[in-house]
């Protein structure tokens, strides 16, 4: 493996760690109504844990309502109860074959605490970056160890490494910072 193939691959797995912290702020709910929200939901389906899109259809209603359409007769009862039995405070009810998933309005104690919960989730993405940047940076080292690269390699490419782990932290902030906007703003 060469210096270039490491901090190819550094860069790859930090451009990753962006792409799931980027889904883990979708989870996050803010006021609006997001048919992402139900993704983490699990459904019982003939005796197996199956994601909700799976066995239903999720489409909003209006800014503030999830609408669940069961895809068969029996499941409405069990949607519900994934749905209610969710870590995500929601309260689904229904309406025939429909189920209405309302979002609760947000309540300054709530903001607070998801405004806490996204620089978390920042935080343990900003480690991840951290520690493939250590990583790339130990490769490199090796590669100096085993007489591969040279010093002034291994410093110019710990120099690129720190660069575009700059850049992936920056990003972090930045999408820390617009997710909290949007708690505060609805």
């Amino acid at each position: 493996m060469t210096i270039a193939d490491i901090k190819k691959t550094a860069e790859t797995k930090m451009d990753q760690s962006i792409t799931a912290f980027k889904n883990n702020l979708q989870k996050i709910r803010t006021g609006r109504a997001n048919p992402a929200l139900l993704d983490t939901v699990q459904v019982e389906y003939y005796g197996s844990l199956v994601p909700l899109s799976q066995v239903a259809n999720v489409a909003l209603i209006d800014s503030r309502t999830i609408s669940v359409q069961p895809w068969e007769k029996g499941m409405g009862a069990k949607i519900e109860k994934a749905i209610r039995d969710s870590d995500l405070g929601l309260n689904p009810a229904s309406q025939g074959d429909l189920i209405r998933v309302p979002m609760p309005a947000m309540t300054e104690e709530r903001r607070k605490e998801l405004t806490k919960v996204v620089r978390g989730e920042g935080e343990h993405a900003k480690v991840a970056i951290r520690n493939l940047r250590r990583d790339a940076n130990d490769g490199v080292k090796k590669l100096v160890k085993d007489k591969l690269a040279s010093e002034d390699d291994e410093r110019r490419a710990h120099d690129e490494v720190q660069k575009f782990t700059d850049r992936f932290i920056a990003e972090v902030d930045k999408l820390v910072a617009g997710k909290e906007q949007d708690i505060m703003a609805v």
